[in-house]
């Protein structure tokens, strides 16, 4: 016990001369980013960085410390870099992010949304933009981003989340194809109902239409009817219009209670969602590259560099601002298999000097990095 009280002993030395000597270097760290600031150096020097790797492994005694020295020092010089973009950010080294501040949202636009009237979409729009909102209708999620971008619409409503399901895939895939922006959010409490002609009883069902996101958070109730065909449709209104439209009493559909009354059905089942908090995040989208002054939280994505940590190290920047992460999601490249394309949310506004710091990092680690929206 004593010769291991010892050696603890030494250990703790060892640490203390460590952090001393990690002082000393961010103390020089300083020096270095106050001469790079004053004679415009760029702050990545991989030349430099790869010598001092190849120097300090070769002082290894054993393949396993050169590898454990090697990550120490990616630490320290990764630290060291965030310490030199925040004094560059301190003396008002900022770059333009291309991105215009305003007041609010402006509500007196055209507005798109995904599905029909009655659809969770629609609700949603009403919700956000009121009563008497301009709007007209698609079919896809893709069609209403391209009203967007071809300008027959100023704003599109989207689902992004559901409490329940998780994220809508289909949407952060059109994010990365879309040069577009999230300019705000809202969110839609989802209550459904199972809904059926006039008169129809739960003993005539044979077919349940509706999207597969409603279809999924039902999943329990339908269970207890397994000789209901599940059917999926493009939307949870389209459903119930199909089944006024049909007339059939055999088929049921799964909607809102707006869409009974819009479309003329019964409510079999109240709330037949598993989870009574269910609710709907749905983005607002514009093609202007636009901020409110009172945003709080900064959606980016981003690919990876091929290499040990290359993740930690872009998410560290977040860390190292003090910046709270609120989401990460990996979605694949197309045509690149098994390469993946990260989105990533934290808490903040583009004029924060945290929030600039952070991107400024993120920028230089990362490759392809896009800023999809503060809102």
């Amino acid at each position: 016990m004593t010769d291991l009280q010892k050696t603890r002993a030494e250990v703790d030395e060892i640490d203390r001369q460590i952090a001393e000597l990690f002082e000393k270097r961010m103390r020089l760290t300083e020096d270095i980013a106050e001469f790079k600031l004053q004679h415009g150096v760029r702050v990545v020097d991989p030349e430099r960085e790869e010598e001092m790797y190849r120097e300090l492994r070769g002082m290894a005694s054993s393949e396993f410390n050169a590898m454990g020295i090697q990550e120490v020092l990616k630490q320290i010089i990764s630290i060291s870099r965030k310490r030199q973009y925040q004094i560059q950010t301190e003396n008002g080294l900022t770059e333009d992010l291309g991105f215009e501040e305003i007041d609010e949202v402006y509500k007196n636009k055209k507005v798109v949304f995904q599905g029909v009237e009655g659809a969770y979409g629609y609700a949603a729009m009403l919700e956000y933009f009121g009563e008497d909102v301009n709007c007209f209708h698609v079919a896809t999620f893709k069609e209403a981003i391209e009203a967007i971008v071809n300008k027959e619409a100023n704003f599109a409503v989207l689902p992004i989340e559901n409490s329940t399901a998780g994220i809508v895939t289909d949407m952060y895939d059109l994010l990365m194809s879309y040069d577009i922006t999230i300019v705000d959010e809202h969110t839609l409490k989802v209550e459904h109902k199972l809904l059926g002609l006039p008169g129809t009883k739960l003993t005539d069902i044979e077919s349940v239409y509706s999207h597969p996101q409603a279809l999924s958070q039902c999943k329990p109730y339908l269970d207890q009817h397994e000789e209901w065909i599940q059917k999926e449709y493009t939307n949870t209104a389209a459903a119930c219009k199909k089944i006024s439209d049909d007339g059939d009493p055999t088929q049921a559909a799964i909607g809102s209670e707006y869409a009974a009354r819009l479309y003329g059905l019964d409510i079999l089942a109240e709330n037949i969602h598993y989870d009574n908090n269910n609710s709907t995040r749905f983005i607002i989208v514009s093609r202007n590259k636009m901020f409110r002054s009172d945003a709080r939280r900064v959606s980016i994505c981003f690919n990876t560099r091929h290499s040990q940590g290359s993740l930690y190290n872009i998410l560290s920047h977040i860390i190292y601002n003090q910046l709270n992460m609120t989401l990460i999601e990996s979605r694949p490249i197309p045509d690149s298999p098994w390469e993946y394309r990260f989105f990533v949310d934290f808490e903040g506004n583009l004029n924060d000097s945290a929030v600039k710091n952070a991107l400024r990092g993120i920028r230089h680690d990362a490759m392809d990095l896009r800023i999809l929206g503060n809102y």
